[in-house]
C-alpha cells in the first residue's frame, strides 16, 4: 500500500501541474459580492487528497474550447456526504491498484448557462472533431447532451474515472492542435492517464452510454469496475454517460447553486 500511495502522490502532483492556473492575489469587488457555499460543501482534497483531480472546465480542453464561467481554481467542490462516499470508494480502489480521478464536481449555474449559450451558437464548432463528430450541433438539446439545469449544480454529482497506479502524467492540451474523435481507439484519442473506457470524457456519442453493447472486452470491464465500486459507496450512474455519478440521497435534491468554484466560496473548516 505504501508503494501505491507513493505512486499516487506523484500522479497527483503531475495532474496539478497540468491543471494549475495562477491564482489572483487580490480579491476584486465582484468576488466580495459572490454567493457563498452553504456549510455542507467541502473541497474534496480536504477529505481525501489521494483522489486525482483534472478539472477540465477550468481549461480550454472541453467541448466549448474555452474556460467555463464560474471556475476560478482547479478544485473539486462537493457536498460533505458525497466527499465521504468518494473517500470510501477510493480506499477500495487503492487496494486494487487504482485511483479515482475527477473531471468535474459541483458546477455553478453560470457554467450551465455558458454551455447553453455555446450550444445555441451554431457557428462555433471549433471542438466538434473531438467531442461531437457524429452529432449535429442543432441536436444537442433534443438529444439531451445540453440542458438548462444540471444535477452537478446541486453538489452531489461528479464526473469521474479510474487511473491505474502509479499514475502517469497527462500532457496538457494545446489550443489549435489537431483533434481526434473521442470514440476512436485509445491510442488515437487525446491522451489521458485513465483506464480505457471506450470513449474520452464528455464524448457526445451513444458509445458513451455506460452499458452500450458495442463496448466489450477490457473497455466494458473497466466501466463495470468503476460502476460497481461507486455503487457500493452509494452512487448512482447516469446510463447515458459512463463518467457521471450522483451520490444518493442527495444533500440538496431540489436546490441549484451558483457560487464560484474556489476556496473563497467555501466556509472555513471548524
Amino acid at each position: 500500500m505504501r508503494r501505491v500511495l507513493r505512486g499516487l502522490v506523484a500522479g497527483t502532483a503531475a495532474a496539478l501541474a497540468v491543471t494549475a492556473v495562477p491564482a489572483t492575489t487580490t480579491a476584486t469587488a465582484q468576488e466580495h459580492r459572490e454567493p457563498k457555499a452553504p456549510p455542507e460543501f467541502v473541497a474534496l482534497r480536504d477529505v481525501d487528497p489521494t483522489i486525482l483531480q483534472e478539472m477540465r472546465y477550468l481549461t480550454r480542453h472541453n467541448f466549448t474550447g474555452e474556460r467555463i464561467d464560474g471556475y476560478r481554481q482547479p478544485l473539486c467542490v462537493v457536498t460533505r456526504d458525497a466527499a465521504a462516499a468518494l473517500r470510501r470508494a477510493q480506499r477500495s480502489f487503492l487496494r486494487q491498484g487504482y485511483s479515482l480521478k475527477v473531471y468535474d464536481c459541483y458546477r455553478p449555474q453560470r457554467a450551465v448557462d455558458h454551455f447553453v449559450r455555446w450550444a445555441k451558437d451554431l457557428d462555433d464548432q471549433r471542438m466538434k472533431a473531438e467531442f461531437y463528430p457524429r452529432v449535429d450541433k442543432t441536436r444537442l438539446f433534443d438529444d439531451g447532451y445540453i440542458a438548462a439545469k444540471s444535477g452537478h449544480s446541486r453538489g452531489s454529482t461528479v464526473d469521474i474515472t479510474l487511473v491505474r497506479l502509479p499514475a502517469l502524467p497527462t500532457r496538457p492540451y494545446h489550443p489549435g492542435e489537431p483533434l481526434k474523435p473521442c470514440y476512436g481507439p485509445q491510442r488515437d484519442r487525446f491522451p489521458d492517464n485513465s483506464l480505457d473506457m471506450g470513449t474520452g470524457f464528455d464524448c457526445f456519442d451513444t458509445l458513451s452510454h455506460t452499458l452500450d453493447p458495442r463496448v466489450v472486452g477490457r473497455q466494458r470491464a473497466h466501466r463495470l469496475l468503476l460502476k460497481n465500486g461507486l455503487e457500493k459507496a452509494g452512487f448512482r450512474n447516469l446510463p447515458e454517460e459512463w463518467w457521471h455519478y450522483t451520490y444518493q440521497p442527495e444533500t440538496f435534491p431540489d436546490t441549484y447553486f451558483d457560487f464560484p468554484v474556489s476556496r473563497r466560496s467555501l466556509r472555513p473548516a471548524c
